[in-house]
């Protein structure tokens, strides 16, 4: 009997679980929907409106805003003045610890485009439904702009913030390097949309930046922000895989930022990294700060990175037409560390910069 109770205790837990993950989904397409209707900022800008106000103000339906005003209330991402007042009356607020989350692109706290990135990475499900069955991969144009806007929006305010502030000047004779070096060079390998890029130029004024992508539309967006900033005189951006024999330069520093375990190849690109280094020259890699060996069950970070893993980031590195290392989000320490070694860097280490998400590692020659 016991048995059969705790079954179905344990049965009944999965399944408020699971109930309660697609609560959790459906809010977070709520939260896409304020996001890209642009919801949010005009409820703060306003300090406050109904939902006719508010449809008014962005050019929207009133009943599908109005719907969303209640879904939001409900759910605790905004509040409401009188909840007894009629529906058309209401009138709602974003508070402002929720404002920095979701409005202040510019702010540490900017968290909605996760959304956008996470909602993103479903588009392309029944393509990796064939994967799972053919062990091919789904190339990265194919999980679509949500994707690619996410992720640079989700890590520019992270890289504008912090990259200039704290990581490279935690350390120092990088840092003393590249304020020193008249004309410093730096190759930012796997630079996504570019904002990593801009913000060593806006930290450093005196260096020089090239970013290497493998995604043309990704790139197109990287020389547009940085025309916008005022640095494409200092920034320039190629279309190129990091793997590539083809590349060429020699660059003081080299970086690559959470894509290492995208690469197909990624010892090749690490090599290049090498190949690639001035006299002196060091790399520095930043990739996802996952537990040092598995275990079961994991903690919420490690749930976020293999669920990353799972609907994206292994696809992607097996989208080549070669064989390919098939990392996946979930590259521990060891394997960066044999990657390094295996790439014919002679020492990698653990750099002692503190972040939530991200592990930052020194690979010289």
């Amino acid at each position: 009997m016991s048995e059969a109770v705790d079954t179905e205790a344990t049965s009944q837990a999965l399944v408020d679980r699971v109930v309660g993950s697609t609560i959790s989904l459906f809010e977070l397409a709520a939260l896409y929907l304020g996001d890209r209707l642009g919801l949010y900022w005009a409820l703060h800008d306003a300090g406050g409106a109904t939902s006719g106000e508010l449809a008014q103000r962005t050019d929207t339906d009133e009943r599908y805003v109005r719907e969303w005003l209640e879904q939001q209330a409900v759910s605790g991402m905004i509040s409401v003045d009188d909840v007894g007042a009629a529906a058309t009356e209401r009138r709602y607020l974003l508070p402002a610890g929720h404002a920095a989350a979701l409005v202040d692109r510019d702010g540490a706290a900017y968290i909605a485009p996760l959304a956008r990135q996470a909602l993103g990475m479903l588009t392309p499900l029944p393509e990796l439904t064939a994967a799972f069955r053919t062990g091919a991969g789904v190339p990265y144009p194919n999980y679509g702009s949500d994707t690619r806007e996410g992720i640079a929006d989700l890590n520019r305010a992270m890289f504008l913030n912090e990259l200039g502030s704290a990581w490279f000047p935690a350390i120092e004779d990088v840092h003393a390097r590249l304020v020193s070096l008249p004309g410093a060079c730096i190759a930012d390998l796997g630079c996504g949309t570019g904002w990593s890029s801009i913000a060593i130029a806006r930290a450093y004024p005196h260096v020089l930046v090239d970013g290497v992508d493998s995604d043309p539309a990704s790139i197109e967006m990287a020389r547009a922000s940085a025309q916008s900033e005022g640095l494409d005189d200092r920034v320039r951006f190629l279309v190129n895989d990091a793997s590539d024999d083809g590349l060429t330069g020699v660059y003081d520093l080299v970086t690559i930022f959470e894509a290492l375990h995208d690469m197909a190849r990624p010892i090749e690109a690490l090599a290049n990294a090498r190949r690639l280094l001035a006299q002196g020259g060091t790399a520095i890699v930043a990739d996802e700060r996952v537990a040092e060996r598995f275990a079961a069950p994991g903690d919420d970070l490690e749930r976020l990175m293999y669920g990353f893993s799972v609907v994206h980031c292994l696809a992607v590195g097996r989208a080549d037409h070669i064989e390919s290392a098939a990392t996946g989000t979930v590259m521990r320490p060891a394997a960066l560390h044999a990657y390094a070694g295996a790439a014919g860097f002679s020492r990698s280490e653990v750099l002692p910069i503190e972040n939530d998400f991200w592990r930052f590692y020194r690979l010289d020659p």
